[in-house]
């Protein structure tokens, strides 16, 4: 409904104002922008679409168009609008940063997608540019109800000490057929790589659960130099790593080892196994993790592990556990608690740089063979 107080703006139940939202890389023809982002900011409720920033003038008011929202020239423009509480960055990681400096120089809260930068350096320029204001980064793994429950368990004591976490994961991308709009992905100085973006959504979500790498020693290889295209089957070179094998030492001396395969002909898959003094927990999902279901197993004492059911108050949109924005939208969910004066539960800028330094160290460990710290 809509409340003339309120310059005619819809106005939710509880009397609130709507967060207004603004989007980088909205476009008419699609995306995850339009594919994910729209849909579940309808689910969750409590926001509303101001404005947009296309790819280019044409798309730009085609956009517009069709959702009904002004295009604004530039993502500094949008974030001044006086009625976007809320910029949200969808485009390719080697723009992030300069779509992200001008809407925090406008002092609006950023949503940005992760990978949020191309290298540590980056991240941790437009983590210090956002001192003060509100950010959230796309690492939706630890918004995930499941993964929010694999935490609990563990700290709880489930498992007893922790003695060992070891991660199995596999992708199909980085050596299948490869769309044109994803060759940059191929490239691992552009920041989308799969260290990036698969293991880096996996191991975020792994280390929310048994705690952060205190230490890496670590072996990477591309093994697929050339993947054809998806049109027309020519083939075209890859840099990016697909083969990265991962050990470190925990906090507390428990070791976790990680591998991570890509381009792997029998598909895609996770596993994650936490050995304990006292009980074992197995997470599996048939994908990346942080975006389709996660089945726990797990037992105390010996035995075999037997499914566990999750506990219901950790899901606040049931409806969506078979897609893959479920865990997106508890991700905005977040978002929205926060701006509204709620706690900071969603992972922010300060977070991105703490996982971009471990994917440094793990790409510094591989270039010189020696143990790294984080």
């Amino acid at each position: 409904m809509t409340d003339p107080r309120a310059g005619g703006r819809a106005v939710e139940p509880d009397g609130r104002r709507p967060i207004g939202v603004g989007v980088v890389g909205l476009s008419a023809a699609g995306g995850w922008g339009a594919g994910a982002h729209l849909p579940v900011l309808s689910a969750v409720g409590g926001f509303e679409l101001r404005g947009l920033v296309g790819s280019s003038p044409t798309s730009a008011r085609a956009a517009s168009r069709a959702y009904g929202v002004p295009a604004y020239p530039s993502a500094g423009e949008l974030a001044a609008a006086a009625d976007v509480d809320l910029v949200v960055v969808t485009v390719r990681t080697p723009r992030h940063r300069e779509l992200v400096l001008p809407a925090l120089a406008a002092g609006t809260p950023v949503f940005c997608e992760w990978p949020l930068a191309v290298d540590l350096r980056e991240a941790e320029e437009l983590a210090a540019a956002a001192q003060g204001i509100p950010t959230s980064v796309g690492l939706q793994g630890r918004s995930s109800p499941t993964f929010r429950w694999l935490a609990d368990l563990v700290s709880d004591g489930y498992v007893g000490d922790l003695l060992s976490v070891t991660v199995s994961a596999a992708s199909t991308e980085w050596g299948s057929p490869v769309a044109d709009r994803m060759l940059h992905t191929l490239d691992r100085d552009l920041g989308a790589s799969m260290m990036a973006i698969a293991f880096g959504h996996a191991i975020d979500s792994v280390s929310m659960v048994v705690g952060e790498l205190q230490d890496v020693v670590a072996t990477t290889a591309t093994r697929h130099r050339y993947v054809p295209l998806a049109s027309g089957g020519r083939q075209v070179p890859m840099t990016a790593e697909d083969q990265i094998a991962v050990s470190g030492t925990l906090p507390g001396g428990a070791v976790l080892s990680a591998h991570h395969r890509g381009g792997t002909a029998s598909g895609a898959g996770f596993s994650m196994t936490i050995d304990g003094s006292d009980g074992t927990i197995v997470a599996t999902a048939p994908d990346h993790p942080h975006v389709t279901p996660v089945t726990v197993h797990g037992v105390r004492g010996r035995g075999r592990p037997a499914e566990l059911t999750l506990p219901g108050r950790y899901d606040r949109f049931p409806e969506l556990a078979r897609s893959p924005v479920h865990t997106l939208a508890h991700a905005y969910a977040g978002i929205r608690d926060q701006l509204l004066g709620g706690a900071t539960v969603v992972p922010d800028f300060d977070d991105a740089v703490v996982r971009h330094r471990l994917l440094d160290a793990i790409t510094r460990s591989a270039a010189t063979g020696r143990r790294v710290e984080v």
